[in-house]
């Protein structure tokens, strides 16, 4: 059977399968029980439809309270919504530039980039975020029922996200390489979106800075992901120690997660 990593819904962005991803230990993850995606605010009739047929049971939203508020999501009626928001405003800057960083993008190429780094180091000291993201792996290990798909998602779906599957298929036994590349994808798949947003700034004629800093805020890259291994590395010495002492998950949750997405 041709599985497909990149789910192509009419009006969904970045809608990803975290299915056949190996195992250090030779188990593969199960198709048809985890997905990653962005937004789901604007999905059509149809795109609602495909995640119902998909088996959605639970829907994890890590937005800010303003994001949800702005773009509510559209999903299955049976599928459960579960609001956890990974910053309680939204840091990412995907919706909103604040005035004040808007004004350095103009002249500042680097400031997009410098936003995202203090992003990534937030993610992983943050007690708030952590407090969310073990409850995402409470619902992980909810999801335990053969024809049960969840979902998680933020806005863009590249970095409250990005961690996210940063976290669960490390949990799962996934290797480093495997972990960064599914990461690194994002920038695949959202390629054709970037292009038309820095057609846009073009039109408007933005300063080159201003586009610089815009790619990075729209993009991924290897640098946010090892800024974000250093700081794991930081606080707790590796991502396993860090799962265990800041995510709260027990020799217990990691065996019974494994136990649920692994094959």
């Amino acid at each position: 059977m041709v599985r497909s990593r990149v789910l192509q819904l009419q009006k969904g962005g970045n809608f990803r399968e975290l299915g056949g991803y190996q195992t250090t230990d030779g188990k593969t993850v199960k198709w048809h029980k985890i997905i990653r995606s962005g937004t789901l605010g604007s999905l059509t009739d149809h795109d609602v439809d495909f995640l119902d047929n998909y088996g959605l049971k639970y829907d994890v939203d890590f937005r800010s309270p303003a994001e949800r508020t702005q773009e509510p999501d559209r999903i299955p009626s049976e599928t459960k919504y579960l609001f956890m928001p990974v910053f309680s405003t939204d840091e990412t800057q995907n919706s909103k530039q604040t005035d004040r960083l808007q004004r350095k993008m103009e002249t500042d190429p680097t400031t997009g980039r410098q936003q995202m780094h203090h992003v990534y180091q937030d993610i992983i000291t943050n007690p708030h975020s952590q407090k969310a993201y073990r409850q995402f792996f409470d619902v992980l290990l909810e999801n335990d029922a053969n024809d049960s798909t969840l979902l998680f998602h933020c806005t863009a779906g590249k970095d409250r996200t990005g961690m996210g599957a940063v976290y669960f298929l490390s949990a799962l036994g996934v290797n480093e390489d495997t972990v960064k590349a599914d990461y690194l994808l994002t920038n695949k798949v959202t390629k054709p979106k970037l292009e038309n947003l820095v057609k846009t700034l073009k039109l408007k004629q933005a300063s080159s800075a201003f586009i610089q800093s815009m790619r990075d805020l729209q993009s991924v890259q290897i640098s946010f992901f090892n800024t974000a291994m250093d700081q794991i590395q930081k606080t707790s010495g590796t991502m396993d120690a860090y799962l265990h002492d800041y995510l709260k998950l027990s020799t217990t949750d990691i065996h019974d997660l494994r136990q649920i997405y692994l094959e």
